[in-house]
């Protein structure tokens, strides 16, 4: 990572007609690191992510990508650009070499350059064996993969990925972080947008949580935590359908206390020591679980606990 920008963005709105779905974002990207946007659904992010894949307008502001303004360099820029989509929109009748060559036309690739480019793209997603299978045999995460791969034809500068792990397993997910460390180690710059607050705290140099159209924090993963939550979370429960009526008797314990409807959480810095004096004033959970903050705790923190549709 450098401390050269390759993406910078000034009080960035879209809007909708009379709704406004951004409002006035700022952040600045810089080449070589892996930066994330967390939030909810309708914070803003997939308007943000198409502003900043200069294939949408902003409404207001300034935008830079790769030192151009999108709005008069738009094709040169995307031709400098890697998109991984949400949802894999890869021909299933086609052989997995085929995907990646026919992609790869798209940016007036000669055909041995092609073949080579191929070929280096099937050792890195580790489908070199399925070159010649239809993709529709495929398994998700190999799809998945793929899809990745398939973004890579053009050597791009800047990879934006939308969701790149939802919906695999474990074992996928984790095969494909370490694919994304490689790029990231070999100076490719990232832009993940995640579900996964742990995948979020593995990838993210530095990362931006959107609610509600703005952006309520940015910073490293570790510092978020460190600056919104407490060393360590105490997770109680109680034999009580109301765990809310012990409220007012743990406050005294906890730099916060949340009430959930299954469980109680202290927000404390160290878990071991509250555990042993609640338990000496009388208080005696069914169970009890101590765990280090993470970014979930920042994110429901900071965007709150309401299912958004």
């Amino acid at each position: 990572m450098t401390s050269e920008p390759i993406l910078e963005a000034h009080e960035l709105v879209k809007r909708f007609g009379d709704f406004e779905a951004v409002k006035g974002v700022s952040f600045t990207i810089l080449r070589g690191e892996t930066f994330g946007f967390l939030g909810p659904n309708g914070a803003g992010k997939t308007s943000t992510m198409r502003m900043i894949s200069a294939v949408s307008q902003p409404s207001s502001g300034t935008l830079t990508i790769l030192g151009l303004d999108p709005s008069a360099h738009g094709p040169e820029i995307r031709g400098r650009l890697g998109v991984v989509p949400q949802e894999d929109t890869l021909e299933l009748e086609l052989s997995v070499r085929q995907n990646l060559e026919m992609f790869g036309r798209y940016f007036d690739l000669s055909r041995d350059i092609l073949r080579a480019r191929a070929s280096e793209l099937l050792e890195f997603a580790q489908l070199s064996d399925r070159a010649n299978d239809k993709v529709d045999d495929l398994s998700g995460g190999m799809k998945r993969r793929l899809t990745i791969a398939r973004a890579l034809i053009n050597q791009p500068e800047l990879l934006i990925l939308d969701e790149p792990t939802t919906g695999l397993d474990p074992q996928a997910r984790h095969l494909l972080w370490e694919r994304l460390y490689r790029l990231k180690r070999d100076g490719v710059t990232q832009i993940i947008t995640t579900h996964y607050m742990d995948e979020a705290e593995q990838l993210c140099d530095r990362l931006v949580v959107m609610d509600h159209g703005t952006i309520v924090a940015e910073g490293p993963p570790r510092e978020l935590i460190a600056q919104h939550s407490t060393r360590e979370v105490v997770e109680l429960r109680f034999d009580t359908d109301s765990p809310g009526e012990i409220h007012s008797r743990l406050t005294p314990f906890a730099q916060r206390v949340e009430v959930l409807p299954d469980r109680v959480l202290l927000y404390v810095d160290a878990g071991d020591d509250t555990l042993r004096e609640i338990h000496e004033v009388g208080i005696v959970p069914a169970s009890a679980l101590v765990r280090r903050s993470s970014l979930e705790d920042v994110f429901l923190h900071l965007t709150g606990r309401t299912l958004v549709d």
